[in-house]
């Protein structure tokens, strides 16, 4: 079915409640009530998939804090070129094998390592000050 457009489309104006941005989408009246279903239904999917996704970012974030705690105990850099290269590689073949776009992985991976790498810094500067205190 292909959605007719109309001149009856209007703008419809909303504030999002935690960033207090005005958004605004067109809304058409006449778009076919299955097409609506059916975009009812994607969106249903994705807000569910992006749900899922910051559920395993959290548990992802658990385990890198876990190792974090374990470099800055036996004072190991926060970084390891040597493995954030594998997992950027391994991650590219998964997203080609995905039919995903290995640079759009890397980018996120890599945004990914980064706010690790800082949250490790974090652990090893908050070790050291508790080792120094003690002393």
């Amino acid at each position: 079915m292909v959605a007719q457009s109309c001149r009856a489309s209007v703008v419809v104006s909303r504030v999002c409640p935690d960033c207090r941005r005005r958004s605004e989408r067109i809304a058409c009246p006449m778009i076919d009530p299955d097409i609506k279903a059916q975009l009812s239904s994607y969106r249903q999917s994705i807000d569910n998939i992006d749900a899922a996704l910051v559920h395993i970012l959290a548990e992802r974030f658990r385990c890198t804090k876990e190792v974090g705690v374990l470099k800055a105990k036996y004072k190991l850099p926060p970084a390891d070129p040597a493995r954030e290269e594998y997992q950027i590689s391994r991650l590219r073949q998964l997203a080609e094998d995905a039919h995903l776009d290995p640079d759009f992985a890397e980018k996120f991976l890599n945004f990914i390592i980064k706010e690790v790498i800082r949250h490790h810094e974090q652990i090893a500067a908050d070790h050291a000050e508790q080792s120094a205190a003690a002393r």
